[in-house]
């Protein structure tokens, strides 16, 4: 699987350089997720910009990471490009489960705004 993640300060962006989220990559891409958890990194924005097909077995990865940081911090997916991958998802209904940002900077605004409130809603308690 190959991929890159960019670590900086509030956030990661992990991006996919496959153009198949499928069944042989998914495991792993959930023991990433896992690991990027683990390791401390609050907001994850996810980019599927180089991606042209998901299969179930990718679903339930995003699915995943979704879960993971679900309460934790942010969990954005952006780079939904293709055709095919946004028919998915609107098939899916994912839309209404999942953050969806049409691009990375809008996904690093977002995050920048749920930390703010975050740091507000700290200080209010």
């Amino acid at each position: 699987m190959k991929y890159n993640v960019d670590k900086e300060e509030k956030y990661s962006v992990f991006q996919l350089q496959e153009e198949n989220l499928n069944s042989l990559i998914a495991p792993n891409l959930k023991s990433e997720f896992v690991f990027l958890r683990n390791e401390g990194v609050r907001n994850l924005i996810f980019d599927l910009s180089q991606v042209k097909y998901v299969d179930s077995s990718g679903l339930s990865a995003i699915l995943t990471a979704n879960r993971l940081w679900k309460g934790y911090g942010t969990f954005v997916l952006t780079g939904i490009d293709h055709p095919s991958v946004q028919r998915l998802i609107e098939i899916s209904r994912l839309e209404t489960i999942l953050t969806l940002m049409p691009s990375l900077k809008e996904s690093i605004d977002y995050i920048d705004t749920e930390e703010l409130e975050r740091t507000l809603d700290k200080e209010v308690e």
